[in-house]
């Protein structure tokens, strides 16, 4: 905590310290547990929607509509050599087919998936740090995929950030979420060690709309059309300019962001509507009447309506090339009780998806250095991954063609 955290007052009108793309999260948003493919998230899954498939091109997790509960674990692999990362990655493949299927637990007191209605997906990427000789990978290793580093304001814990490898567990349920971390880790026992891990949730739209976060605000009312091939071709899915193992897979933004809960919640109505650029009740825009609306920044330049160093407007300003840095986002609150000082410790769990982290999450932080909403939330932890194109079929696993390059 510093001197700011435990301030009592807070003045309208001033502006926040330079921390930037802290782990304030412009698309990347402390107000965004949205989903990607919906305006809201379903509390429940309905009852005739099918299980989300394990095989195909892409993984299940990243444009699977999203399920009200998440986790993510990072990992440090064990493996001796090659051999037995290849032997890891078949385990982990077969585990998470057999568990995405609803096949019931071998330990009965364990908490296991409940079958189609808990739409569980396990999405699973590598990091950096797999590609630092161990394996003779570091030729493999696409020039996007880089350890992440501090952004102005961070605090990161060395120990809550990075991994070799990333596991995001998503499911109607939280004992689903948690059933297949402590599966997965029985499984690979000598192979894998847990390197740091968070759980999360979505709130559910109140009375309609988007979800909101524990800022009070909503957001999810503007995702790339997910519906649409070409859009996630160019946003989300490694191309060409990937190695051909990784043509498919999508690189994997995780930040671990608390939220200074006290100090926003001093911050009377009216300011932290400028702040965000938003109303709170209805989530429009403060040019709009509802949330769907779209600010039109051209007919106030001065930022006299939405303040030019609001949050949605330094996240997206709607220029000329601005839409080159849209993400699929696809984060979960977190309430993890008091902080040791008796705070509160909430925040998010910021999770986006992209064809190219510089191009997107990297350009959108680099917007929000200096937004005002930057005196509130601090980032702590997280990692850069590269989440493995899809299984194809029973006789694939993740990571084949990375092993076989």
């Amino acid at each position: 905590m510093t001197e700011r955290d435990t301030c009592g007052d807070y003045r309208p009108g001033r502006r926040a310290f330079v921390r930037g793309a802290a782990g304030v999260l412009g698309t990347a948003s402390l107000i965004g547990a949205a989903p990607p493919s919906a305006a809201s998230t379903a509390p429940a899954a309905d009852a005739a929607e099918e299980r989300p498939p394990f095989h195909g091109p892409h993984q299940a997790g990243i444009l699977t509509r999203q399920q009200p509960f998440g986790g993510f674990i990072a990992f440090d692999v064990l493996a001796r050599n090659r051999s037995e990362l290849a032997e890891l990655l078949r385990k982990l493949t077969a585990r998470c087919r057999t568990l995405t299927a609803g096949v019931v637990p071998k330990d009965p007191d364990v908490a296991g998936v409940r079958g189609p209605e808990d739409r569980l997906t396990i999405t699973v990427g590598v990091g950096a740090s797999l590609f630092d000789g161990r394996y003779g990978l570091s030729g493999a290793r696409p020039p996007g995929l880089i350890r992440m580093g501090a952004f102005p304001g961070d605090r990161l814990d060395a120990g809550r950030c990075h991994g070799d490898l990333s596991v995001q567990v998503c499911a109607q349920h939280p004992d689903a979420v948690l059933h297949v971390v402590r599966d997965l880790a029985r499984e690979t026992s000598g192979l894998l060690r847990a390197r740091w891990r968070i759980d999360g949730f979505v709130n559910p739209p109140r009375p309609e709309g988007s979800p909101r976060s524990f800022t009070g605000f909503k957001d999810g009312t503007s995702h790339p059309d997910t519906s649409s091939a070409r859009e996630m071709d160019r946003l989300v899915w490694v191309g060409r300019e990937g190695p051909e193992w990784a043509r498919g897979g999508s690189y994997q933004v995780l930040r671990a962001i608390r939220l200074r809960a006290e100090a926003w919640d001093r911050v009377p109505l009216g300011e932290q509507e400028r702040v965000f650029g938003r109303r709170k009740s209805t989530g429009a825009p403060l040019d709009g009447r509802k949330e769907s609306d779209l600010p039109d920044y051209g007919r106030d330049q001065e930022g006299r309506v939405t303040p030019l160093d609001s949050h949605i407007r330094r996240a997206n300003p709607r220029t000329p090339g601005s839409e080159d840095s849209v993400l699929l986002r696809r984060s979960y609150n977190v309430d993890r009780g008091l902080a040791p000082d008796g705070t509160l410790d909430v925040g998010l769990m910021f999770c986006c998806y992209q064809r190219d982290i510089a191009r997107q999450f990297a350009t959108v932080q680099k917007r929000l250095e200096g937004e005002r909403f930057a005196d509130f939330s601090t980032t702590t932890g997280g990692g850069y991954f590269l989440a493995l194109p899809g299984v194809t079929d029973t006789s694939d696993w993740y990571g084949s063609a990375l092993l076989r390059s």
